[in-house]
Order: C-alpha cells, then structure tokens, then sequence
C-alpha cells in the first residue's frame, strides 16, 4: 500500500465508510510470508516505492507466486527485473521485454509531475541497460527521453544533443569502455547526473571495472554512480529525485 492508497484508506475510516477493525487487518500484514520468501508489502508507505522483484535465481513459480500476492495486495508498479521467457511464460498476464529483460504484470499511474528523464547511451552495445533504465522508468510512470548513440567517439553526437540534455530535470548517461560520456554531459546541463556502467569493453574494461572507476573518478561535478550494469537502480534514484524536488 502506498501513501496515497494509506491515506485514502484512513480517509475512509475518519468518514465511517469503513469499519476500524477492517483497515486494522489491512495494516497488520506489513510482511507476507510464502515460505520462499517475504513481501514486503508496507514498503511503499515507507519508501514511495513497492517491493521489485529481482528475477535471476528465482524459478518461474517463485516468481509468479511473488506476482500473484502483490498483484492481490493492489502492489502498482508490479515488476520484475532480470526475467527469461521462463518466467514470462509463468506469468501470462505480465508483459515481457526480452531486451531490457523486465516483466511487468500492472503499471503504475503516469506522474507529470517529476518530468521528464533523459537517458543518453554511449553506444548502440549498451541498448540492453538502457531499456532496463527506461523501462523501469515507464513501469512507474514517469516519462523518457531516450539519447541514444552519441559516445565521445564522435563527439559533435553529444553536442548536437545539448538543448535536450539542458532541458532535462534529472538525466541517466550509460556507458562502458572508458566511460568519459558522463562528464561531458554534465558539462551540458544543470540536471543530476545518474552514471551506469557498462560491462561492454575490451579485455582491459574487466568487465565495467574501467568504466566504473572512470564515473567515479570523474572531474565533472554532480555525478554519481551506480553499479555495472544496474540501469534498474539508476532509474529509481532518478525517481527519487525527481520526487523529493516536487514534495
């Protein structure tokens, strides 16, 4: 239940059209056990966000009992991150994208009000952590502007793109190899940047430890870092910021 689902709730109780001993029993199941594993169901009262599924290591039923429970709890966004078709085929009322690998069984309510995330990749190689960003954006309602292919490779890409870039609130940059994009970009704008990591590189990238140390250590202010390849946790600090900043 999240705040504004909590605050109707104790709207209806102070009005009488629901009985106390009703909404006690709703609030007295903060966590669900299903013997596997325990929803967090009064997470979205306390953090303005419900419990996400992390899919790897999970099989199909686990995950689609997990759907089960938070779709019947009324849970908006329900997702998954990490999914295969497996789970998908687990869960046939969720939609699948096997790019971005996320399910999503209902979407939460669209938010004008945080604006707009702008997403930037470095390379076409980084579209699958993109979509995990923007997707996980969209599933929470919250609007993209994708920038997609304008590393510094080519330079002139990224700033042919600056109007959009300074136009944004807050502003997601994906990258990996040497990972430079993030600090041009916020040379660019007055937005927060969100940077991620890639694993994609050659053998001296490990993996995204380059890229990772590169954002980390980078001289442009107002940047920080997630981990490799987390274009889920990006877009929910990009969330989060965009929320406080309208409260």
């Amino acid at each position: 239940m999240d705040r504004v689902a909590l605050l109707a709730l104790l709207d209806d109780v102070a009005g009488g059209s629901v009985d106390p001993r009703v909404a006690m029993a709703v609030l007295a199941r903060p966590a669900e056990d299903l013997g596997f594993t325990r929803i967090d169901h009064d997470r979205p009262a306390r953090t303005g966000e419900p419990e996400v599924v992390f899919g790897e290591g999970k099989t199909p039923a686990q995950v689609a009992g997990v759907f089960r429970a938070l779709l019947a709890a009324g849970t908006a966004p329900v997702l998954a991150t990490r999914c295969t078709p497996e789970h998908a085929r687990a869960t046939p009322d969720a939609e699948y994208d096997p790019v971005s690998r996320l399910l999503v069984a209902r979407r939460a309510a669209p938010d004008p009000s945080v604006g707009t995330v702008v997403v930037a990749s470095a390379g076409t190689s980084d579209g699958r952590i993109v979509a995990e960003a923007v997707g996980t954006l969209q599933a929470f309602g919250v609007d993209c502007d994708v920038v997609a292919d304008v590393g510094v490779a080519g330079v002139h890409r990224v700033l042919a793109e600056r109007d959009r870039l300074a136009a944004a609130r807050a502003c997601i940059v994906v990258a990996g190899m040497e990972a430079a994009l993030p600090a041009i970009v916020a040379g660019l704008t007055p937005a927060p940047i969100v940077a991620v990591p890639t694993s994609v590189g050659y053998g001296a990238s490990f993996g995204g430890l380059a890229a990772l140390l590169g954002m980390l250590t980078s001289c442009a202010p107002g940047v920080s870092v997630v981990n490799i390849d987390n274009g889920f946790g990006a877009a929910l600090v990009a969330r989060r910021i965009l929320r406080a900043a309208v409260r």
